[in-house]
């Protein structure tokens, strides 16, 4: 599978998910067979006006050595000056557009899945940033915005035709958000109609599932989201599954411990105690999902302000 000139190390990719996939998170993926990091989402404002907030969200680890950065805003000039301003970094490997995301404060200002509703738009957005930039350029797409305007073959052609490279199809509208079944027929109908690579995402939350999606779709390839969420392990459990057809044992609970304490030391490392303690708190919950008593552990880690009194609660959880 290749995306422009851009060939990855397999075809099973990390979503991008704001406020998960930080350089630690990837690094743990990437670690576990990740064919492919997406950063989290990045305001192309944000990088015109020097955030530091933004800045630490490019930041890219030496043993991740290409990631893909996802932008979002509505923009095109501002969209792809800002491409152009980061594509030197060579750890960039190619920028996508969120054109995805249903969280209603992106979606009041135009961007995210708000853009699904102006196809022309788009075709400005694909053509001006493609035209600007060496590396290449992709987007991120639900199946429409609601059930009144399920348009996104329509958007994908556009896409095509204006200068992406491939396109990534959350087979959801924005008004489900994440409930509900993801429909994969709309990611069979991409397949089909278009000539660029298709990655499908929803609902892939084992090996099994991840086969399924490719043998009925006929996707190049498959993003991971919510299910690699406390699970880093998924990827090279997809991974060797699709390769083999053998299904590697899940994590033990040992396992989990051990890479929930070097996530939490790592996170420390990179945004100090006080922001790596607070931030690992979301991952220890789903670390521990489905472990004995983890509610009311959850209930005590939401309160534990330092790294060593977390690290000693995770240590005597083990078996």
């Amino acid at each position: 599978m290749k995306i422009g000139n851009f060939t990855p190390d397999n075809n099973v990719f990390l979503a991008p998910m704001a406020g998960v996939t930080d350089v630690v998170f990837r690094k743990l993926c990437k670690e576990q067979d990740c064919g492919l990091t997406y950063s989290e989402m990045v305001s192309a404002k944000g990088v015109m006006y020097n955030n530091e907030n933004t800045k630490k969200l490019l930041e890219v680890d030496k043993e991740e050595k290409k990631v893909a950065v996802q932008l979002f805003g509505s923009d095109p000039k501002v969209l792809a000056d800002m491409a152009k301003k980061l594509e030197n970094n060579d750890n960039i490997a190619f920028f996508d557009i969120n054109m995805g995301c249903p969280a209603p404060k992106i979606v009041k200002n135009g961007d995210g899945s708000a853009l699904m509703k102006n196809p022309k738009l788009i075709g400005e957005i694909v053509k001006t940033v493609s035209s600007s930039i060496e590396k290449p350029l992709t987007i991120k797409i639900r199946k429409g915005f609601d059930d009144q305007h399920l348009n996104a073959l329509e958007v994908a052609k556009i896409a095509q035709e204006n200068g992406a490279k491939a396109i990534t199809i959350h087979g959801r509208t924005r008004e489900q958000f994440y409930s509900g079944e993801a429909d994969w027929d709309i990611i069979k109908i991409l397949k089909e109609n278009l000539d660029i690579p298709v990655i499908g995402n929803g609902d892939i939350i084992s090996p099994e599932k991840a086969k399924q999606m490719i043998d009925y779709t006929g996707c190049d390839g498959i993003m991971i989201a919510r299910a690699a969420q406390g699970n880093p392990w998924i990827f090279k459990r997809i991974v060797h599954y699709l390769k083999t057809g053998e299904l590697l044992p899940k994590p033990t609970i040992n396992e989990k411990i051990d890479l929930s304490i070097r996530h939490l030391k790592l996170l420390v490392e990179n945004k100090g105690e006080y922001i790596g303690v607070r931030e690992m708190r979301k991952h220890l919950g789903w670390y521990i999902k489905g472990m004995p008593k983890s509610s009311e552990i959850r209930v005590v880690i939401n309160k534990i302000e330092e790294s060593k009194e977390m690290e000693n609660l995770l240590l005597s959880m083990r078996q």
